[in-house]
């Protein structure tokens, strides 16, 4: 699957995965949802990111649900 919004490169935040090569991690936008913020309170405060940038970071952390398994000590 191919995401346009969704850069990695090995000078941007340590190679991990940024939103438009931005310095901005995927990682840190996904937790500011996980913690209960809305899109709207994220683009007011940061308002270089756009909608499609949210979208495509939850599309990435769907598709990357799917392909990796986690067992979790039961």
């Amino acid at each position: 699957m191919a995401f346009q919004r969704i850069t990695v490169n090995s000078e941007v935040c340590g190679g991990k995965p940024a939103v438009r090569g931005l310095r901005f991690p995927v990682s840190r936008l996904l937790g500011l949802l996980a913690a209960g913020e809305t899109q709207e309170s994220i683009l007011k405060s940061y308002p270089y990111l756009e909608a499609e940038d949210i979208q495509e970071a939850l599309s990435y952390a769907a598709f990357l649900a799917d392909e990796q398994v986690v067992e979790f000590a039961s």
